[in-house]
């Protein structure tokens, strides 16, 4: 990466490396997905190299096991670790209650397994990912190939019958291709706009036939850290029931900000 970070750049990293800082030697930690996740892992790389930091991660993607690889962190698989102390993993939405959609990076199903796997989820997110209602963000759901226009038609019309605005849908590609998950299922993207009842909506789709597991991560994040353009950074935790405030500041000239792949 070269030239000066964009904002929303410079809120992903000071978020990553405020969320750095829950990782302790001997820890198992849970490695999430996307452009904010890669800044961490990339994080807590530097502090393996040159502060001699020793944790196994437990990434949630094959993209984040190569970059943790990478990078210096060892990696072990969630059979080997069987039970983790904490995750860390960004989100496309948050609200005010830690409710959260994520999967816009397609690893929803491994992300959701490994964060209920931990003591602890902690989401890193620059600011524009707060909202008041969930929904604005499609809600990915993974669905088995096998008959997944079928389970389309089945959820578009079930969702009839949600607190929801939009009940379009559309089947993610790769290019001219259904775009695939590391389990070699297909993602439908349900454009919702605004998810009323989101406990609700995340039952119901998953008693679908066809559907594998949705994007609304519920009653699962314990504490988001926000990171912002100039630097500051909020740390909410919603069980401790405190807010913290903080301001960090960074060189653009680190080796950090040179190959950085989201």
């Amino acid at each position: 990466m070269s030239g000066e970070l964009s904002p929303i750049d410079k809120a992903k990293f000071v978020a990553a490396k405020r969320a750095a800082d829950y990782v302790e030697d001997g820890m198992r930690v849970g490695l999430g997905t996307g452009s904010t996740a890669a800044w961490l892992v990339r994080c807590l790389g530097e502090q393996v190299r040159e502060g001699g930091l020793r944790f196994k991660g437990v990434p949630t993607s094959t993209r984040t096991a190569d970059l943790a690889r990478e990078v210096g962190i060892e990696v072990i698989s969630l059979a080997e670790a069987r039970w983790l102390d904490i995750t860390i993993d960004g989100a496309d939405e948050f609200d005010g209650d830690l409710n959260l959609i994520k999967g816009g990076g397609g690893a929803l199903l491994q992300e959701k397994i490994v964060a209920t796997a931990s003591d602890q989820m902690v989401v890193i997110a620059d600011i524009g990912k707060e909202v008041e209602h969930l929904g604005a963000f499609p809600l990915p759901i993974e669905v088995i190939p096998f008959g997944w226009q079928t389970t389309q038609a089945l959820v578009e019309e079930t969702l009839v019958s949600m607190d929801v605005l939009g009940r379009q849908s559309s089947l993610r590609m790769n290019g001219e291709r259904p775009f695939v998950t590391d389990e070699g299922n297909y993602i439908l993207d349900l454009h919702l706009q605004r998810i009323g009842n989101p406990r609700q909506l995340s039952l119901v789709i998953n008693q679908m036939p066809g559907v594998v597991e949705n994007g609304l991560f519920i009653d699962i994040c314990d504490a988001v850290v926000i990171g912002y353009g100039d630097g500051r950074v909020e740390v909410r935790d919603i069980n401790e029931g405190t807010v913290e405030q903080d301001r960090l500041d960074f060189l653009e000239s680190d080796n950090l900000f040179t190959d950085l792949a989201d």
